[in-house]
């Protein structure tokens, strides 16, 4: 399997907002004991930590759910919603600024059959087109196609479970930027332009 080079720690110790950014069309690489499963992000959010009604550190909470935040960039942040999906985040910047990029949507490119059984209990082939359409096209979709769950939550990326490899470079024209969904309990950084999609993919969450 071809993956490129994988993204050093340092990548995620940016500015948050480039890191989400930067992070569209690279490939996220789940490996289970040897069983690779290879995927294209196409949307992302990112969360900006203490001042950002929307995160999960903001105004400097700590809780037993969102402690993984406050571990250095590269760090897995994986917590449950709604009682049933696990959502994947990958840590940014430092301790002192509890941040993190939601993965909201990526898209199938190596081992179909086996993020397709992951997702409906049966190989690509066999799936409908409105399967097929929903793999992965939202963050709890993406966690299940993936195997993604909260035994990441607080683990480095590493090439042994969970890693970034670089991926396609995406042209400034090709990058739409909108405002994050679903948190509209946020106020005013709910309107905030922090959602971050690859044109025209049909793996994106939402228009």
């Amino acid at each position: 399997m071809t993956t490129g080079k994988i993204l050093e720690n340092d990548f995620f110790k940016r500015d948050t907002v480039e890191v989400a950014k930067s992070l569209i069309g690279k490939k996220i690489i789940r490996n289970i004991s040897g069983n690779f499963f290879c995927a294209k992000i196409v949307e992302t959010e990112a969360y900006l930590g203490l001042e950002d009604m929307a995160c999960h550190s903001y105004g400097g909470r700590i809780t037993d759910r969102n402690k993984t935040l406050y571990l250095p960039g590269g760090h897995i942040y994986v917590y449950l919603i709604y009682g049933m999906y696990d959502l994947l985040n990958i840590v940014t910047r430092d301790e002192e600024h509890p941040e993190a990029v939601l993965i909201r949507g990526v898209e199938p490119l190596e081992n179909l059959d086996g993020i397709s059984k992951n997702r409906f209990g049966k190989a690509y082939e066999d799936l409908s087109t409105y399967q097929r359409k929903n793999l992965s096209n939202g963050p709890g979709k993406l966690s299940m196609a993936l195997e993604i769950n909260r035994s990441l939550n607080g683990k480095i990326l590493s090439k042994n479970y969970l890693y970034i490899g670089e991926g396609e470079e995406v042209p400034e024209k090709d990058l739409v930027i909108t405002k994050r969904i679903g948190i509209d309990y946020a106020g005013e950084d709910a309107n905030l332009p922090l959602r971050f999609c690859l044109r025209d993919n049909p793996y994106v969450s939402k228009k």
